[in-house]
């Protein structure tokens, strides 16, 4: 019997459950239709922060970031490379601190660019400070 999970849609922000194995065989969303493993990083709100992070069984990588940020938009373009890489094992998302910071409150993020992994709600760990794609990859692996 296959193991199944339940997986946010990057798109309209709807749990959906899948069978594990299928992560590998781009699985639609039952609702919108569009595919849930996208290979890119999904930009966050106040809603869809607690909807991924709460109800994804598939870890959850959050990048805390600001526009204003130096650090932070120098990383950009490798978390959205270790978002290729990753996709099906984790889910990669950016939060906006400055947008939305009701959401990164609870968190006590001091400094950004900071990432944490969550899980079924619990935050498994952080990291903070810009990272280059591949060590991005093996924390999370690390943690996962």
């Amino acid at each position: 019997m296959s193991e199944s999970l339940h997986y946010v849609c990057p798109h309209c922000h709807t749990t959906n459950r899948i069978a594990r194995e299928q992560l590998g065989n781009s699985p639609d969303c039952g609702s919108c239709h569009k595919p849930l493993v996208t290979g890119e990083p999904v930009a966050l709100d106040g809603d869809s922060f607690a909807r991924h992070t709460g109800r994804s069984q598939l870890p959850v990588v959050v990048d805390f970031w600001a526009p204003w940020c130096g650090p932070c938009r120098m990383m950009a373009p490798g978390f959205a490379q270790a978002a290729k890489t990753l996709a099906g094992q984790a889910q990669l998302a950016k939060l906006d601190t400055e947008a939305y910071p009701q959401a990164s409150a609870p968190f006590g993020i001091r400094s950004i660019p900071t990432m944490v992994v969550f899980k079924e709600g619990k935050e498994l760990a952080r990291i903070s400070g810009a990272l280059p794609p591949g060590e991005i990859v093996r924390w999370v692996q690390s943690v996962i």
